[in-house]
């Protein structure tokens, strides 16, 4: 009978040494670079490198997830109460003898322990983001004034306060069977994380001197729309691979040779149930699977009207010119791994990407909500002339 804990977490504090020694050696390989620089320079690589690593650790959880190896460890934070899959092969061998096609292998278990080690070191670097942020926020209190700090303490303290959720997530994302709601979740809040980075590591860009941009009150809101329809076809997105819906459809533009095929959308956006099963326990059915499918595909088409639509006004009005280019890079890279994950029978480096390309696109919608402010609307004498008779 197997005794091992769900919630073991004796290895905690082996792995969180783990973390702190990368994080301290990359901080101190940059640290040396920024010695002389401000103080919002020197945080402003520090929370780059923050960004860098969870982008890594993003495209890493993806890896995890589409080779199966989710469960390759079935507790956590440890691999069979151990600090690695070194202490647990024998643990791991005899898993792998009772079930060699089944979640716990030897290589399955060093993707998901490779994936629990970044997410450690990206949680000591927030821990130090937050301290070192916190020290400077007091020390410009204490010089000239609240104001003079380029990022409140709050940001990086809700940050880490966000990575720890991430973590509990990823826990019950392991005890849960990678129950499909949670590895959603996982993924979404993984998206959040960056964009907190991005408009921390901006702020700071601007503390140092970085513009900010003015644009109108129509670009803006267009900003803002593509942002959460970014949002909400990663949520899709999720949906569908969590779930295991790519391959209903194999064919583009129709689906199973139809513009309309059949689908069962209640039980397909059926929330909480467990994987491959509805909430009674009966199977999840074909229909429900392509509901999820298609419904992601028609909702990319509306997505990239908006995105060109803002590349084609961001150009026109010679705006963000950085963010445009990575907004058009990174929607065609999303058109070409899309199309291949569909026509190619979901290849992994496709997979992976697309995953990659989604975060990184609301990576730089964040990036140039940030970078731009809404644009002051001047007055001009007859306006000021009609106010003054109003009045």
């Amino acid at each position: 009978m197997d005794t091992t804990p769900l919630y073991d977490l004796s290895p905690a504090l082996r792995l969180m040494g783990m973390g702190l020694v990368v994080a301290r050696g990359r901080r101190a390989g940059r640290g040396r670079r920024h010695l002389c620089a401000c103080p919002a320079r020197r945080l402003l690589a520090l929370t780059l490198l923050t960004l860098f690593l969870t982008f890594d650790l993003v495209l890493f959880g993806a890896f995890t997830r589409l080779t199966d190896s989710g469960l390759g460890c079935p507790d956590w934070p440890g691999c069979y109460g151990k600090a690695s899959p070194v202490g647990a092969r024998e643990h791991i061998a005899a898993a792998q003898e009772a079930m060699p096609t089944g979640p716990v292998t030897h290589g399955k278990a060093w993707v998901e322990m490779i994936h629990r080690y970044l997410a450690t070191g990206v949680g000591v670097l927030i821990i130090v983001l937050a301290l070192a942020t916190w020290l400077q926020w007091r020390r410009a209190r204490a010089a000239v004034g609240e104001s003079a700090a380029p990022v409140h303490p709050g940001w990086p303290l809700f940050t880490l306060a966000w990575v720890c959720a991430q973590g509990a997530f990823g826990a019950l994302t392991v005890t849960m069977k990678l129950f499909p709601a949670i590895v959603t979740l996982h993924l979404l809040g993984g998206v959040g994380l960056l964009v907190l980075l991005a408009v921390q590591a901006e702020r700071y860009r601007q503390a140092a001197g970085a513009p900010v941009e003015p644009v109108g009150s129509g670009l803006r809101a267009l900003l803002w729309a593509a942002a959460l329809m970014v949002g909400l076809q990663i949520a899709l997105g999720g949906w569908v691979s969590t779930n295991y819906a790519v391959l209903v459809c194999n064919t583009f533009p129709m689906c199973q040779g139809s513009w309309w095929p059949e689908m069962d959308f209640a039980q397909g956006f059926e929330l909480w149930r467990p994987l491959g099963t509805s909430a009674d326990g009966s199977p999840l059915a074909f229909h429900a699977l392509t509901a999820i499918h298609y419904t992601h595909r028609l909702f990319a088409y509306a997505v990239f009207v908006v995105l060109g639509l803002l590349a084609w006004r961001l150009h026109q009005r010679g705006r963000l010119a950085r963010q445009r280019r990575w907004i058009v890079g990174l929607a065609a890279l999303q058109l070409v791994t899309g199309l291949s994950n569909v026509i190619l029978d979901w290849p992994l480096l496709a997979a992976v990407l697309h995953t990659g390309g989604a975060a990184a696109l609301m990576t730089v919608l964040a990036w140039a909500l940030c970078a731009s402010r809404r644009a002051a609307v001047p007055v001009t004498a007859e306006t000021r002339a009609a106010r003054e008779v109003a009045a």
